[in-house]
């Protein structure tokens, strides 16, 4: 029997190896591991390239709170306390000015008169003529004492004395309407007129302006005018800048139509008359003291919403807002109202800085809390 040749033998020997080695199950694990053994260093090297997440910086500072009135701003211009245009009464030609511009007048005083020699005379007659008929009056009054004449002659007398009494009161009348007066102490603003001219009838002459008191007018707004009433203080800063002190005087109690503001008058003493009437002014009314922090502009910020307010330091080092009042602006910083008393306020950074926010709070420094004005404070934990 011919024995099998080698080439046969050796195939069978690896037939079976084979088998024996798939029966394992170890071919399926060596690919799994080899790639497992490639990532691992792979995510080691992506965890050491990871960096810690880094805290933003800001400075926070503990403000001095202070007592200060809100100051309600309002637009306005000054204005005379009394106003009037003088005019002619009767018609003739002006015989005697009295004033020119710029004179201080006292009420009562004559500021021109006008030519009338025929109701001069017509006042000569009329008096003339009451003194006759008082004496008649009176000669009728004996005669009926006397029982000479019956009383219906001194009935007769009497009206006639009445009626002479009329004529001379109407002849000064006329008389008088040749004269202007002023009605109010003043000061003579413009002069119309000339000597020697025709003034007809309700002619204007002169005007004439009382400025002591001199009157700041403007309209505080609806959301304001609860906070004004009669009888408070007021500054008034004049376009030249000066800055004089009244009282308000007058609220209106209807608004403006168009622009739904209140007007009101401030009445500020003006002896010396050295406050025009006309001049662009800025009323400051001054309400109730409240409490208040004096900060600079910069502090100031908007929260995501659009609302004013500061960003202030909480629990934990983390960022929150408050919405805030702003009761003045001063050349020194705004004053402002609703801070919480324990405020920590971020002086440095609130604007690179959001609401819920964690960051690492420092001291704001010494020349900036001297500046702004308060204390600093330390970060919280």
């Amino acid at each position: 029997m011919a024995m099998p040749k080698f080439h046969t033998v050796a195939a069978f020997v690896v037939l079976a190896a084979s088998a024996a080695w798939v029966l394992t199950g170890e071919f399926s694990s060596i690919g799994s591991a080899t790639q497992h053994e490639a990532e691992q260093p792979a995510k080691v090297e992506a965890t050491a390239a990871e960096p810690e997440k880094v805290l933003r910086t800001v400075a926070v500072m503990q403000p001095e709170f202070i007592q200060h009135n809100r100051i309600i701003r309002v637009s306005g211009v000054t204005a005379p306390d009394k106003k009037s245009t003088l005019a002619t009464r009767s018609a003739g030609i002006l015989g005697d000015l009295k004033i020119k511009k710029g004179d201080a007048v006292k009420a009562g005083d004559v500021v021109l008169v006008l030519d009338g020699a025929e109701k001069a005379s017509l006042v000569e007659t009329a008096r003339a003529l009451l003194d006759q008929r008082q004496k008649e009056a009176e000669n009728v009054e004996r005669l009926v004492k006397d029982g000479i004449v019956p009383t219906t002659q001194s009935d007769t007398a009497r009206s006639a004395l009445a009626a002479a009494r009329s004529q001379l009161e109407t002849a000064q009348a006329d008389m008088d309407r040749l004269t202007v007066v002023a009605p109010f102490s003043g000061v003579i603003d413009q002069v119309m007129v000339e000597e020697g001219s025709w003034m007809p009838s309700g002619e204007p002459v002169a005007v004439l302006l009382q400025l002591d008191p001199v009157l700041a007018l403007g309209e505080v707004s609806e959301r304001d005018i609860s906070q004004v009433s009669v009888g408070q203080k007021a500054d008034v800063r004049l376009i030249n800048g000066d800055i004089v002190s009244g009282t308000v005087r007058h609220i209106s109690m209807q608004a403006t139509a168009g622009t739904r503001t209140f007007p009101i008058e401030i009445a500020i003493p003006n002896p010396d008359n050295k406050v025009p009437a006309g001049m662009t002014a800025e009323i400051m009314v001054k309400s109730e003291a409240v409490t208040a922090v004096r900060l600079p502009r910069s502090v100031v910020t908007l929260d995501a919403a659009g609302n004013l307010g500061l960003r202030i330091l909480e629990a934990g080092n983390i960022v929150g807002f408050v919405p805030i009042d702003l009761i003045d602006d001063s050349p020194e910083g705004l004053v402002l109202g609703g801070v919480p008393l324990d405020a920590k306020i971020i002086v440095a950074g609130q604007d690179l800085v959001s609401d819920g926010e964690t960051v690492n709070a420092v001291p704001a420094d010494g020349d900036l809390v001297a500046r702004i004005g308060g204390k600093p404070a330390g970060s919280a934990q």
